[in-house]
């Protein structure tokens, strides 16, 4: 396939809708961050150990108002994510939610009195820049069809392998490693991967539903299996990154935990839809290397952002101290 065989782009054959519905949950989901984050500081900072969330501190959790504002519209971004997913392939509209980057910047402003500084404008932009080319290729080149059976057992062997790997690293850094704690990162980056899951697993039940509405009789056989089994992958999946999501907040600025939702995630996601899911299986060469380009782009963004945040704390505590003394 050449650049000449692409269709022209026009409204009715871009997934519009699913790309707007992915921009307002995108905007939830920065605003839950936010409250969260703040539910989350409050609670912490009531204990001897900021940095830990054990099982008291959750409960108390469930009794701040602001972290439930937040935990509501972080579902309401669940549902709304979902909605576009039956409106677009899934790595036409999961990339889409890196604006939340751009919504979580006004509001750290807006609630600090500060503007951000110009390496977290530049991390962010070269987050942004990097998802608009994978979103814009994407939009030209992607397409769905129903899930197969093998798709699915795929995707499953995948998420069971993922979370060996997750919680092995987790063993690692507890026991092993020189520290012997986990990095405030790693939460940001098991969070995002997980939701990615979520939204291939959510992506792949919808479809299955929609095969199955349009079948004449239902049938419980190994199709029908198969979907449960996604359906627990999909309670198991969101359940962890639940909680690794409000273990970033102990140990991140709310920029840094929306970055791993908005790239990580859908960096994942992609990569799932491409190799599995087959949503790019006609893409032309081309488009796959703007993929991979556009896609390291994005995640070198994520880390670029961690790093910028944590130097202007620095920069933010050696000020104070300078006009304390």
């Amino acid at each position: 396939m050449s650049v000449a065989d692409v269709a022209p782009i026009t409204i009715s054959s871009l997934p519009v809708a699913g790309i707007a519905l992915a921009i307002v949950a995108a905007a939830l989901l920065a605003v839950g961050n936010e409250f969260q984050a703040r539910g989350i500081s409050k609670v912490s900072a009531k204990v001897d150990e900021p940095a830990a969330l054990g099982m008291r501190q959750f409960r108390r959790l469930f009794k701040s108002g602001v972290w439930l504002l937040g935990t509501l519209s972080l579902g309401l971004s669940v549902l709304v994510q979902l909605a576009s997913l039956t409106l677009a392939p899934l790595i036409v509209v999961q990339p889409v939610g890196v604006v939340a980057l751009v919504f979580a910047a006004l509001l750290t402003a807006w609630a600090t009195h500060r503007l951000p500084s110009r390496r977290v404008v530049r991390s962010i932009l070269i987050c942004v820049g990097g998802v608009a080319v994978f979103v814009t290729v994407a939009a030209l080149v992607a397409q769905q069809h129903p899930i197969q059976d093998a798709e699915l057992i795929a995707i499953l062997v995948v998420l069971g392998v993922v979370l060996l790997a997750l919680g092995g690293s987790f063993v690692y850094f507890l026991r092993f490693s020189p520290r012997r704690a986990v990095p405030p990162i790693f939460f940001v980056l098991a969070g995002g991967a997980l939701t990615g899951f979520v939204a291939t697993l959510g992506k792949t039940v919808i479809l299955r539903v929609q095969t199955v509405l349009e079948s004449p009789a239902f049938m419980v056989d190994s199709a029908t299996i198969l979907t449960g089994a996604c359906v627990l992958g999909l309670l198991v999946a969101g359940g962890l990154s639940i909680y690794f999501v409000q273990m970033s907040h102990t140990g991140n600025r709310p920029e840094v935990v929306v970055a791993g939702l908005t790239v990580i995630d859908p960096f994942v996601a992609v990569i799932l839809g491409v190799t599995i899911l087959g949503e790019a299986a006609g893409a032309p060469w081309w488009a796959l290397i703007l993929f991979v380009l556009a896609g390291g782009v994005a995640v070198a963004g994520v880390f670029l952002l961690s790093a910028a945040q944590q130097k202007d704390e620095r920069l933010a505590v050696a000020a104070s101290d300078a006009s304390g003394a």
